[in-house]
């Protein structure tokens, strides 16, 4: 892989999918990572900060342990799923780690190879030359740019790969609003909420150390709007909302269908959920982002690096489009409320005197 380029593979984006592929990137590979985070002031992923069983999985195949220092409290074995539209509520045991987002970033960041060159900025893009890449990116009014045989989408919804080079291959969009506020609730708890009147995905809550967390995703359109309203419905639930300590949002994909999954082509990859790999019931996306990156880092030393790439995530994207098969399930009012009514796989809830 010599070439005349700068690097030999630029890797866009410092999330669970950069990181872990500049951590797993075959030796001898000359490499840059541009991200925007910072350990403090910088850029935070909007998000509840639960690690799936998936995700689990996927750090456990390296024999990695999660530092203390990421978790937060309380670790909550139950889900508490709110359906607005029915009334009913109930509780599924469930084994997600409670933890600090930023943490986890930026503690997987620090385990990248010390031969990938990180630097910290914004991507703002990518366009072919002959036989591979430029990229110009800039930190605050300077600007730069340089060029390598491949380029790594693992910039997340609003991937600046994706839309540079894929402009055909763009998915569903809602936009996740998250709120934080003082714990006032009398128990911590997390829940998964459903409301059909205000959106069509799901939203969340989540107790973490002295704050409450309240969170959705909702269709663009008036999405402040939607959010605000399912907050007073859930108000009225008896769940507490006190002035919130700050409001965050960004852009999150939802596939559809096999079809809306984009591995990469030419020289150009995605992973994580730049190539739209996130659970369209759950959006989880973490466990989906380090997977992507593994398979990747192994394809890189084959022959032909995109089409192992392209054959290696098949596994994913099947599996994904069955979890497309089970939003209905979740998702179409009358379905969901029969499950929930057979209370199938629920917890019983026993009160204490």
């Amino acid at each position: 892989m010599q070439s005349d380029f700068d690097y030999q593979i630029a890797i866009i984006g410092g999330g669970p999918a950069g990181a872990t592929l500049g951590r797993l990137l075959p030796k001898g590979l000359s490499a840059i990572l541009i991200d925007k985070k910072r350990a403090k002031g910088g850029f935070e992923k909007p998000c509840g900060g639960l690690l799936a069983p998936d995700a689990q999985k996927a750090l456990s195949k390296y024999e990695i342990t999660l530092p203390k220092s990421i978790l937060v409290d309380p670790q909550i074995f139950s889900v508490k799923t709110i359906d607005l539209a029915s009334g009913l509520v109930r509780h599924y045991q469930r084994c997600y780690i409670n933890l600090d987002r930023h943490k986890l970033d930026m503690w997987l960041l620090s385990m990248i190879r010390p031969s990938v060159q990180r630097v910290t900025g914004v991507c703002d893009g990518v366009k072919r030359i002959d036989g591979g890449f430029e990229v110009s990116w800039h930190d605050g009014d300077h600007k730069h740019s340089f060029t390598c045989k491949y380029v790594v989408g693992a910039d997340g919804a609003n991937s600046i790969v994706r839309s540079s080079l894929f402009k055909a291959k763009q998915l569903r969009r809602y936009t996740a609003i998250q709120q934080w506020f003082p714990e006032e609730n009398s128990r911590p708890f997390y829940s998964c909420i459903f409301d059909p009147e205000t959106t069509d995905c799901c939203s969340w809550s989540i107790s973490k150390d002295d704050y409450f967390i309240f969170g959705g995703a909702f269709p663009q359109d008036n999405c402040r709007e939607r959010f605000e309203r399912q907050k007073e419905k859930l108000r009225a639930l008896g769940i507490k909302f006190s002035e919130p300590v700050k409001t965050e949002a960004c852009v999150v994909l939802r596939p559809r269908s096999f079809f809306d999954f984009c591995p990469g082509k030419g020289g150009a990859f995605l992973i994580g959920e730049a190539a739209g790999f996130i659970s369209p019931s759950s959006l989880e996306g973490i466990s989906y982002a380090m997977e992507s990156a593994d398979m990747l880092s192994r394809a890189l030393s084959k022959e032909d690096p995109v089409l192992a790439y392209r054959r290696m995530t098949m596994k994913i994207r099947l599996k994904l489009a069955l979890k497309v098969l089970k939003c209905p399930f979740m998702y179409h009012p009358l379905l969901r409320k029969l499950v929930m009514l057979c209370g199938l796989q629920s917890i019983e809830l026993r009160q204490e005197d």
